[in-house]
């Protein structure tokens, strides 16, 4: 006895039998395939608005352009040889070096312990996390000019008004010093940007399997060594993220220094964007702003691919 293959079954009377569907050209088929359709748009965007103002700006650097749209001659690398002689482009970077430098530590480690307490907190836990995350949101401009006039004023500012109740001097000159300035400057970047970490940091917390934490208790671990061998290894890809994303958004400082100190006192918080845009729209030199800038470019290019790399070899050195 024999088995017979199944057969189709025959088209109901009257109807025609369905003709197979086209096959889509070779082109459009790998164009589907590899999802360039979809992309399609964000790419020209993206050349609009990004690749090709890059292009631009780096062939404005080579020449005397200025705002008045006279010059326009090819000079080479003039431009980026009197920028890297400009004792104002060295001062500017330093400070916003400095400026890096003192706001990152600060910026990360405030944001992760806002993280673990609102974590932790079972009190109205939806008003810390708003009320840590909501200055965030405000304009630059509004922190700015809140911070001018109601933190830091001398004699009636709430920074005096706390140094005098807990009897200490006051009258201090909070962005009038050269002493003082950049710390205020920091101080308020602080306050301004710190959710943004935080946030980052309690939705990796929130990410942390519970069995984890649960074994160490039944191991005998107390709160410290949770913390240390579990939260804080768990949490390393999201500070290198935090880490990164702060220095450069640190390095481009620019909104709050102009519009709290305009660069003073003595230039002592003037950072390389403020001097970029002072060259260009101040000076009119439009071309050696330019320089100036990609200089800059290149110096957060280096930053990154520093951080990257020593990342790499900390994540190889720890698997081993």
């Amino acid at each position: 006895m024999t088995a017979t293959a199944p057969t189709a079954p025959a088209p109901p009377p009257g109807t025609a039998p369905r003709a197979a569907a086209p096959r889509p050209p070779a082109v459009r088929r790998r164009w589907i395939e590899h999802g360039l359709v979809f992309t399609a748009p964000f790419l020209l965007l993206y050349a609009l608005f990004l690749v090709w103002p890059l292009l631009l700006g780096l062939r404005m650097s080579l020449g005397d352009d200025d705002i008045t749209g006279a010059g326009g001659g090819f000079v080479g690398l003039d431009n980026y040889a009197e920028a890297l002689g400009d004792p104002d482009v060295w001062s500017s970077l330093g400070n916003t070096v400095w400026f890096t430098l003192l706001s990152t530590a600060p910026l990360v480690l405030a944001g992760l312990v806002m993280a673990l307490l609102a974590h932790h907190l079972r009190v109205v836990q939806w008003l810390w996390r708003l009320s840590w995350f909501a200055p965030f949101l405000l304009p630059s401009g509004v922190v700015g000019l809140l911070w001018l006039w109601m933190i830091y004023p001398s004699d009636f500012g709430l920074a005096d008004l706390l140094l005098g109740s807990l009897g200490l001097d006051s009258g201090i000159g909070w962005l009038t010093d050269t002493r003082y300035a950049m710390l205020s400057i920091v101080l308020t970047t602080v306050w301004w940007t710190v959710g943004f970490n935080f946030l980052l940091y309690l939705a990796a917390l929130q990410a942390i399997p519970q069995h984890l934490y649960e074994a160490a208790e039944l191991d005998g671990a107390g709160a410290w060594h949770r913390l240390r061998h579990i939260t804080v290894p768990m949490l390393g890809r999201t500070t290198g993220v935090v880490v990164i994303l702060q220095l450069l958004a640190s390095l481009k400082i620019f909104d709050q220094v102009y519009i709290m100190t305009g660069g003073g006192p003595d230039e002592s918080t003037r950072p390389i964007l403020q001097y970029v845009y002072e060259a260009g729209f101040t000076g009119y030199r439009i071309g050696y702003a330019s320089a100036v800038s990609y200089v800059f470019f290149a110096l957060i290019v280096v930053v990154s691919l520093v951080h990257l790399r020593m990342t790499r070899r900390f994540r190889e050195g720890a698997a081993q």
